[in-house]
């Protein structure tokens, strides 16, 4: 009996390791594979063929590529590259480089397959005609204005988005860091003076007033942030606990954000010029004047407010278009085309605020004097 119960023990034992090891095995080829990208050269276009196996015409390349980056820089293969409706945009040509993906397999094997064009290159030197062109046209100042562009990409890159991914509010995250921008950007781009800091406060004061208004509008009109396909992904990823209504909103203040600095900078330049001409005018007639420059102002703005974010979202609503069986006020009423639309109307809600209030700081704070554009410690040895 003893050794019938060791014989049934050891069969156990026999049973689970053998499980185990099996679970392990399956648990090893079902895990995804992992992904490395490089850079690859076409050395041939082997042949290009019609294909419709996946129920639609298409034209089928077999390519041969030299990968030009990375560890296994040097090796060549074979791989096919597919071109929809005989897009010439998909199609790869004799001694372009493209962009590919390797696909290491849980079995150790290993696939290539071709990602996109690789572009780099022409951005970065598209890139350098713009610094050439800035420097060019706005001198010193222009440059300023680079070094504060860099500074605003640095905020959003290294406190926004990741505070937003690690799980903070995002409609705090984004406030905190549109202050952030506003108060190094400006002063990059133009200088400690009197009135670039009376430009900063009209900014602060008037971002204030856009993140109340997004609360509210976008509330009143039950929006989520549901309204795009990026989304739509967020939701089924690693980040499906982040805060889309949140999100929206922090999109929105940080949108508002370039259009104020335009504004207040503006308004304030144009209020300290009309000062310098006219020392006697009072902060009433300043304030006018200014007034009355901040409204053909507000008419482009509002206008190129609304046609930016048109022209972002011009694919989504031609695809709106294409479903000609939904009512217009079905279109409408669609969470995608309410976020634009709301989106619009806080951005442009904002302008209106901007005006006047940056007028009044810089009529209060510039009038009289001849500090207007000096430093803060230049303005300061005139008072005394």
């Amino acid at each position: 009996m003893k050794q019938f119960s060791l014989l049934s023990l050891a069969l156990l034992v026999g049973v689970f390791v053998s499980f185990s090891v099996h679970a392990e095995d399956a648990a090893l080829n079902m895990a995804p594979p992992r992904e490395e990208f490089a850079t690859a050269k076409v050395i041939r276009i082997l042949i290009e063929v019609d294909d419709d196996a996946f129920g639609f015409q298409r034209k089928v390349q077999q390519v041969r590529l030299r990968l030009t980056s990375g560890p296994d820089a040097g090796t060549e293969f074979s791989t096919e590259n597919g071109i929809l409706n005989d897009r010439e945009d998909m199609r790869m040509s004799e001694g372009e480089t493209i962009v590919v993906r390797k696909l290491i397999k849980s079995d150790g094997s290993v696939e290539y397959l071709t990602a996109e064009k690789y572009r780099l290159p022409t951005v970065i030197w598209i890139g350098v005609f713009f610094l050439i062109l800035t420097v060019l046209f706005g001198g010193w100042m222009g440059l300023t204005s680079i070094g504060g562009l860099v500074v605003s990409i640095l905020i959003l890159a290294l406190y926004v988005v990741p505070g937003i991914a690690s799980g903070g509010n995002p409609m705090t995250i984004s406030l905190i860091g549109s202050f952030g921008i506003a108060c190094t950007s400006l002063y990059l781009a133009h200088g400690f003076s009197k009135r670039t800091s009376v430009a900063l406060l009209s900014t602060l004061t008037t971002l204030g007033i856009a993140a109340t208004l997004s609360i509210v509008f976008v509330h009143l009109a039950k929006l989520f942030g549901m309204g795009t396909e990026e989304s739509m992904y967020l939701q089924s990823g690693v980040l499906q606990n982040v805060n889309l209504r949140g999100l929206l909103l922090g999109g929105i203040i940080i949108g508002c954000l370039g259009v104020l600095d335009d504004v207040t900078t503006a308004q304030t330049a144009a209020i300290d010029e009309i000062r310098k001409a006219n020392p006697s005018l009072t902060p009433t007639q300043l304030w006018k004047a200014g007034l009355s420059v901040g409204r053909e102002h507000i008419a482009s703005l509002i206008n190129t407010l609304a046609l930016a974010y048109a022209g972002a979202s011009l694919p989504l609503l031609l695809l709106f278009k294409t479903n000609e069986g939904y009512p217009l006020w079905v279109t409408l009423n669609s969470e995608f085309l309410s976020e634009e639309i709301i989106r619009t109307l806080v951005g442009s809600a904002t302008l209106l605020f901007a005006v006047p209030i940056s007028t009044w700081f810089a009529a209060y704070f510039l009038r009289g004097g001849k500090g207007g554009s000096s430093s803060w410690g230049h303005s300061h040895t005139h008072a005394h």
